[in-house]
């Protein structure tokens, strides 16, 4: 039984992931059950013994790529602060910098997918950012609030949840850059462009010089190898 069981997982895990090069390369309305089942090299039968509609197998990429990490985890059980703030950036900024960098590229197919997503109807894109939104908004938005009333940070006016969209959106366009296989744009030496973005996003936020110059020194000192995941994605 236990065989069983493990074989069945297994099985899982292989449509999932040809599934996602399907959803990436030719998009949700593009991508049917019979180019799955053909990518995974099983029959249309099979899969649905599995995922018993596209709309499903979707739901459980989304489910799937979702799952932070447990890093990123620790993040969002801290005490909101501007330290908390800070290291949220500098993990947005580490992730979306290697995500063309990792082995499987199972990052880099996230992001084609959800670059295709925005190209057609765009649902995994607004699924994807409303997953996003649960898991951090609260800590950035109380993170934020915390830095104003230190003196870290500006006061803000509208949506503050606004100010991560931005920052997020800002780590997407240029790890998009990075795709294909050369490069489309070079931005120079990797740890000035980390450095770089990371002023460039805190400053955009509100945070003051002197908060990033105290925090950003120290955190990049203290984590420089550990690396928090946010959607995000």
């Amino acid at each position: 039984m236990s065989s069983l069981r493990m074989t069945s997982d297994l099985r899982r895990q292989l449509i999932l992931g040809a599934a996602k090069r399907c959803f990436a390369r030719h998009g949700y309305t593009g991508t049917t059950t019979k180019s799955v089942a053909a990518a995974a090299a099983i029959s249309e039968a099979l899969l649905f013994k599995h995922f018993p509609s596209k709309a499903a197998l979707y739901a459980e990429i989304l489910s799937d790529e979702c799952e932070a990490d447990p890093a990123f985890m620790e993040l969002l059980e801290r005490e909101p602060s501007t330290a908390a703030m800070v290291e949220m950036i500098r993990g947005m900024v580490q992730h979306f910098l290697h995500i063309a960098d990792g082995p499987d590229q199972e990052e880099a197919q996230r992001l084609r997918l959800m670059a295709t997503s925005h190209l057609d109807d765009g649902e995994f894109a607004r699924l994807l950012y409303a997953k996003i939104e649960t898991l951090i908004g609260a800590v950035f938005v109380a993170s934020l609030e915390r830095a104003v009333a230190a003196g870290d940070a500006r006061p803000f006016s509208g949506d503050p949840l606004n100010l991560f969209w931005f920052a997020h959106h800002t780590l997407m366009t240029a790890a998009l850059t990075r795709l294909s296989a050369t490069p489309c744009l070079a931005y120079g030496r990797a740890g000035d462009l980390e450095r770089q973005l990371c002023e460039f996003l805190l400053r955009g936020i509100g945070l003051n010089d002197a908060a990033i110059a105290s925090h950003l020194g120290r955190d990049q000192a203290a984590g420089a190898d550990k690396t928090a995941i946010a959607e995000s994605a």
